[in-house]
């Protein structure tokens, strides 16, 4: 008899089979579980970097280049390279700008990681060994993506024509979609393959790009600037590569520190759920974690209650003390400071209360009665000498120093007989003159 699966049943088989077929790699990914970073300052296992600007961090995006101003740089690279052959790396972006705004987004899979790359673009980095992927208007359509190689021989900064490198290439106008882009790399045993919204890009069975290289991200902004955006970087393993396992050092580590708790027992290490098959085997190493997990508990109830009977002894002991020093036990006082400490200071106060003193008996026992009236006396000569001479004076000066008015009449005429006398004498000179004829 053939047992026939539900539709239901026959999709929870399909996730499941899916899920087994691959695993996100946390360290090497960002963005897949909703919040980039945990505290909004950094991304974990990533370094941020700009030029001319700082990368805004925000809770569900990466702005590597802002709207403005322009001539920015903006770059994320991972710290650890990743250590499987094989892997897929699903990410989303998104470039808005204005109507001519321009610029490059560029994924990188390089060996040694920001230090070849930095913020630089597939036009300014010179050498580097990976792989390249730059998203930018090149072409008619409004927009491609292509893929460059490079084994570390050659310098793209200096070369006379970059664009003649690519080795792959497709049209996609990705600017102002008012949505996010969906880039999937993939790299296996049947080469590499670039998918954009579910389409496919382009493929090549010759590249095989090997492990223990960085992924990485940079975006460069021209003068009218475009806004590179990235929402989700994830890097998972393909169905052929066992999950990533932790750091065996650290894992030892880890148990160290378990065993050196007070109490502690045994600390089990950690398993692949892969390697254990049978269902009996399951449910010990089960049982055996929460008996385990219970045990902690139940030595942190009894390290806490150690540490509350420590305070209250510690409480206890310092209201002892303060007790007894409010009660004037001397043994606990500080020593006062002897009469020789406090003469020095005992003679300046007396010296300032004989100066306060003097001066008293000084403002007290004097009469200024008479400095106030020669002072008021001086005052009103002042005011009456102002009020009585000043304008006779102004008057005189006035007078002495005005020009005389038969002066000036005396010079207006004498100017003008000179200038008749002149007149007189041109007319006659030129009477006498002797006449030409033509």
């Amino acid at each position: 008899m053939i047992a026939r699966l539900s539709p239901a049943s026959l999709a929870w088989l399909l996730f499941s089979t899916s899920a087994q077929a691959s695993y996100v790699i946390e360290g090497l990914s960002f963005g897949h579980k909703g919040a980039i970073s945990p505290n909004g300052r950094a991304v974990p296992g990533w370094h941020l970097s700009g030029e001319n600007h700082t990368p805004q961090l925000l809770s569900d995006r990466i702005i590597l280049t802002p709207p403005a101003p322009g001539g920015t740089r903006g770059a994320i690279f991972a710290d650890n390279p990743i250590t499987q052959p094989e892997w897929v790396v699903e990410t989303e972006f998104r470039a808005s700008g204005q109507e001519r705004g321009s610029g490059n987004l560029n994924f990188w899979f390089v060996d040694t990681g920001r230090s070849a790359v930095g913020q630089s673009s597939i036009y300014t980095v010179s050498k580097f060994d990976g792989l390249a992927l730059v998203v930018d208007q090149y072409g008619p359509r409004g927009g491609s993506i292509r893929g460059f190689l490079n084994d570390g021989s050659a310098n793209f900064k200096d070369h006379h024509n970059v664009d003649s490198l690519a080795f792959g290439h497709c049209d996609y106008a990705y600017r102002n979609l008012g949505r996010p882009s969906k880039l999937r790399i993939e790299n296996g045993a049947h080469g590499l393959r670039v998918d954009i919204d579910g389409t496919s890009c382009f493929h090549s069975e010759k590249v095989n790009l090997p492990p223990g290289y960085f992924f990485g991200i940079s975006a460069a902004a021209s003068e009218n600037p475009d806004s590179f955006e990235v929402y989700k970087f994830s890097a998972s393993t393909t169905n052929s590569i066992s999950r990533e396992e932790p750091n065996v050092e650290a894992k030892r580590q880890h148990i160290e520190k378990l065993d050196k708790f007070p109490g502690a027992p045994e600390a089990l290490p950690d398993a692949d759920a892969s390697t254990i098959k049978a269902q009996a085997d399951q449910f010990a190493d089960l049982h055996n974690r929460l008996q385990g997990m219970t045990h902690q508990i139940a030595n942190m109830f009894g390290e806490f209650e150690r540490l509350s009977r420590q305070m209250n002894e510690r409480h206890a002991e310092l209201m002892a003390k303060v007790a007894g020093t409010n009660a004037g036990d001397s043994s606990d006082k500080p020593q006062q400071p002897t009469g020789e400490a406090l003469l020095p200071l005992s003679r300046r106060v007396e010296n300032i209360e004989r100066i306060a003193l003097a001066i008293q008996r000084d403002v007290e026992g004097k009469d200024y009665r008479e400095h106030l009236t020669n002072l008021q006396q001086s005052i009103e000569g002042v005011r009456g000498g102002l009020t009585e001479h000043l304008p006779e004076t102004i008057a005189h000066m006035i007078s002495t120093a005005a020009p005389k008015m038969g002066m000036f009449i005396f010079v207006v005429i004498a100017f003008q007989v000179m200038l008749a006398g002149a007149y007189i004498i041109y007319k006659r000179r030129r009477a006498n003159a002797p006449k030409k004829y033509l």
